[in-house]
C-alpha cells in the first residue's frame, strides 16, 4: 500500500521509510526538500493522493512558544484536510511521553494542540508517545550548559534509540488504528544527570555536570517521573551505554 511519511527524510523518518520499503510498500518520504510543505500546503494533496496511511513526523524549526504553536496547528490542519480529501485510512503521529504533564512548556502545549486536531479530525488515528531519543541526549546536555558547567535536573529519563522508534513506527503503520495513544520508551530509567555524565565520559568532554532540581527542561522544571513511561509501554531493546559504544568518535561540545 502507499504510505506517506511527513518528515520522511529526518532521523526517524528515513529509518521508517527503509523498514517499510523492505516489506514491499510504496513509501513516499515527504518534506520541503522533496517539494511537500505542510505549512504552505504546497504539494501535500498531490503527495497524499492514493495513500492509505500517513505518518506525521514533522517538527518545528523554532521552539519559541508562538512559533512552535503556529507550526503544529498550521501543519496539522493542512495535513489533516488533505488526508480527509484523499480518503486516508490511518493517520499516525509521533509525540512525547509526559507531554500532558509538562504544559508549562510552549513546545509541549503545541504538541497537545497537534494531538487535539488529530483526535477531532474524524480520521482513524494512532498517536505514539515516545521518550527522548539517545541521539538527542547531547542536545539536552548542551541546553543546560554554561561555560564548562552543565546544570541538569536529576529527574529520571528513559532514552530510546531511534532504531527502536522506527521499528515501532513501521509496525504501527501496518496495524489497525487504535484511535488512541500508545507509549514507547527505552529499556532503562536513568537520571538525566547520569546520562550526561556517561555521555561526557564516552566523548572525553571536559564539562562538569551539576545536579539542579530547578534546572529547566525546555521551559519547565521536571519531577522524578515527568519523562518516563507508564506500566503498559512498549520498551526498546538498545540500552544507552550499548548505543554509545557504537557511535563514531565525536568532537568535544563545549
Amino acid at each position: 500500500m502507499k504510505i506517506v511519511i511527513i518528515g520522511g527524510t529526518g532521523l526517524i523518518g528515513s529509518k521508517t521509510v527503509e523498514r517499510l520499503r523492505k516489506k514491499g510498500h510504496d513509501v513516499l518520504p515527504a518534506s520541503p526538500n522533496t517539494g511537500v510543505d505542510t505549512i504552505t500546503g504546497k504539494g501535500v494533496a498531490e503527495a497524499l493522493a492514493g495513500a492509505e496511511v500517513v505518518i506525521d513526523l514533522a517538527n518545528s524549526p523554532s521552539f519559541e512558544d508562538k512559533a512552535v504553536l503556529e507550526f503544529f496547528q498550521t501543519s496539522g490542519r493542512n495535513l489533516l484536510k488533505a488526508a480527509a480529501a484523499a480518503g486516508v485510512k490511518h493517520h499516525i503521529a509521533l509525540s512525547i511521553v509526559g507531554m500532558e504533564r509538562l504544559q508549562g512548556s510552549g513546545y509541549m502545549r503545541a504538541k497537545m494542540a497537534q494531538e487535539q486536531l488529530i483526535k477531532a479530525s474524524g480520521i482513524p488515528y494512532t498517536i505514539v508517545h515516545s521518550t527522548q531519543f539517545h541521539e538527542f541526549m547531547a542536545g539536552i546536555a548542551q541546553a543546560g550548559t554554561s561555560g564548562q558547567t552543565t546544570h541538569l535536573s536529576p529527574a529520571y529519563i528513559q532514552p530510546i534509540a531511534s532504531d527502536d522508534v522506527a521499528d515501532v513506527m513501521a509496525e504501527v503503520a501496518l496495524a489497525a488504528p487504535v484511535n488512541g495513544t500508545i507509549e514507547i520508551g527505552g529499556p532503562e530509567k536513568i537520571r538525566l544527570t547520569d546520562i550526561a555524565t556517561r555521555l561526557f565520559k564516552a566523548t572525553n568532554d571536559p564539562r562538569q555536570v551539576v545536579s539542579d532540581p530547578h534546572a529547566q527542561y525546555f521551559g519547565v522544571e521536571l519531577e522524578d517521573n515527568s519523562l518516563v513511561t507508564g506500566a503498559n509501554a512498549r520498551l526498546g531493546r538498545i540500552r544507552f551505554d550499548d548505543w554509545l559504544t557504537l557511535q563514531p568518535p565525536q568532537k568535544k561540545t563545549a
